[in-house]
């Protein structure tokens, strides 16, 4: 088999970790790219194995790009510094490889070398001594920066958590179902009769209201923001429910959600800031 026909077939394991590593669709080809290119330029008469190779360099070329965005304070990748086109790439190719929306947002809150460890090793089953020499790292502390990572998602995923918890987010979860197929009736079901939404005000449309009192009038408003809740996902905050709300997986505004008795009794709507889960989490 060719170079050429080698690396084609690698391809779509590189642009699908090369994307979990950097967050977005055009910068995941970049590298992947580059990548290509300094294929062709290597001497690979000692590389026995050329997929490990090619995942290293461009898990390396990953690395690189975190740390430049890290230096210019970009990190995370929020939605509003995503200019409107990529945000739909990445927004297509997060559905096209069912990409969790919410690891994507929770991701972007590790380091950069946590971030690599992490997707490398539990995403992508790398060994900690290939991983090490993405680093320039000990494979010791390329498992301590996974293990580190693990631990802080472990903290705010909606995963494994208590049992009321657990009851909660399924709550949240059948709360955005029923809001992203337009089912006033399901929605009015899952909230008290006195519950109350608020919104920062910066986050509504011209005349929206920052509070809105009441089941039905909380469930009739979903209908003017489809495309928001179309994409959001569940999270755990400090032990409580939420989600967030995260086109193409960049993060713009968290949904804190108040439960009593089964019923969602209030809605809280805020903008996302640069570690507000892990914050919130105390991580």
């Amino acid at each position: 088999m060719e170079l050429v026909e080698k690396f084609e077939a690698a391809r779509p394991r590189l642009l699908s970790l090369a994307y979990r590593i950097v967050g977005s669709y055009h910068d995941a080809e970049d590298a992947v790219q580059t990548a290509w290119t300094r294929t062709q330029r290597a001497d690979l008469s000692d590389v026995a194995n050329l997929e490990g190779w090619l995942t290293t360099v461009t898990a390396r070329l990953c690395l690189d790009l975190l740390r430049a965005r890290e230096r210019r304070g970009e990190l995370p990748l929020l939605y509003e510094d995503v200019p409107g086109e990529q945000s739909s790439a990445d927004e297509e190719f997060l559905r096209r490889e069912e990409v969790s929306r919410a690891l994507l947002v929770l991701l972007g809150e590790l380091s950069p070398t946590q971030r690599v460890a992490y997707v490398l090793h539990d995403l992508f089953a790398v060994p900690f001594d290939r991983i090490a020499a993405v680093l320039d790292a000990t494979p010791a502390a390329a498992k301590k920066l996974a293990s580190r990572a693990r631990t802080r998602l472990r903290d705010i995923r909606p995963d494994e958590q208590e049992p009321e918890v657990d009851e909660h987010l399924e709550i949240v979860e059948a709360f955005l179902t029923a809001a992203r197929g337009g089912d006033i009736a399901r929605l009015v079901t899952l909230l008290a009769p006195d519950a109350v939404r608020t919104a920062e005000l910066s986050l509504l449309p011209a005349g929206a209201r920052t509070d809105v009192h009441g089941a039905t009038a909380i469930a009739e408003e979903t209908r003017f923001f489809a495309d928001r809740i179309a994409a959001a996902a569940p999270v755990r905050i400090a032990g409580h429910p939420a989600a967030v709300i995260a086109p193409g997986g960049h993060p713009f505004a968290l949904i804190r959600f108040r439960i009593q008795d089964r019923l969602v009794t209030g809605i809280e709507i805020t903008r996302y800031t640069p570690g507000a889960i892990s914050a919130a989490a105390g991580t």
